[in-house]
Order: structure tokens, then sequence, then C-alpha cells
């Protein structure tokens, strides 16, 4: 069980939210880490989330969340978080600042609490799979929570 108990989890459990664990046989040689999570739950990628940390204005990091099926449009997350450019975060300071491993990053719990962005797609599902905070383990909840949860900003970030 204390495989499963991940500060993700941990500020879960503390705001009091509905949710519910799915755990997968990870695989490393995996390409696309939201897709196989979702092939491996029998879920639609289009419900199972990803989770990518980006430097905005190459200096602060932020989080976006959009389904594992589609890509991000950075020039609609730097317009919505305020900032003129936005890249893929280097993944030792995605790690660092997160406390998460890629792979297992969650928009949950980090170590550092990145500003979150959530795609808008989230909006019409009744429930939403993020990463648990380890490679291998999911968690499904309502998407109002995982707004409360992150306060994140909805807004439509693919591309």
């Amino acid at each position: 069980m204390s495989g499963r108990i991940t500060p993700a989890v941990r500020a879960l459990e503390q705001a009091g939210m509905a949710f519910r664990l799915l755990e997968y046989d990870y695989d490393p040689a995996a390409d696309e880490i939201g897709m196989h999570a979702a092939q491996a739950l029998g879920r639609s990628a289009s419900t199972v989330f990803k989770t990518l940390v980006v430097a905005l204005d190459s200096r602060e990091l932020i989080c976006a969340i959009l389904p594992s099926d589609s890509r991000l449009n950075l020039k609609v997350l730097a317009s919505a978080a305020g900032g003129k450019k936005a890249e893929l975060a280097d993944p030792v300071k995605a790690e660092r600042a997160t406390g998460y491993v890629i792979g297992g990053i969650s928009p949950l719990g980090q170590r550092k609490r990145l500003r979150a962005f959530l795609d808008a797609s989230a909006l019409l599902l009744d429930e939403i799979v993020v990463n648990g905070g380890r490679r291998g383990l999911q968690i499904a909840l309502k998407p109002a929570d995982l707004i409360r949860a992150t306060s994140a900003v909805t807004a439509p970030l693919q591309a």
C-alpha cells in the first residue's frame, strides 16, 4: 500500500476529495506515457490526461494538463498564462520542481506548486484520469475536483 501513497494521493485525501486509484504495468520503453496508460487501463486516451511541465518566458515553470491523445499548443498556453513564449521544460528542472520523476509527474502534491492550466475539454467529462505521482499509478477524479485541488485555469490548450 505504501507505493500507492504519494504526495498526490495525500493532497487529495487531505482535501477530502473523492478519487479512485488505478494501477497498470508501466513500460519504460513506451514512447507516449499517457497513451500507454490509457491503453493499459482500457480507457479512451481523451479521458487520460498527461501533465507537461512548461517554461514560461524561460523563467517560470507551469503545468499543462491535457488529453493524452492531443498535442499542446504552446502559444495558446503562453497567452493563457500571461506570457509571450512557452516551451517544454528541461526534464531535470521539471523533476526538481515537482518532486516527481518523468513518467510520474502529477499535477497534484508537487514539491513546488506550479500554476496549472487544464484543457477545457475536461469540463465535458464526468471523470478524468491524471498521473498519481508514480509511474504506473493514475488517479480518477472529477474535473471540478482537480480544478479545486490545483487552482487550475481552464483554456483550450490543444494544437
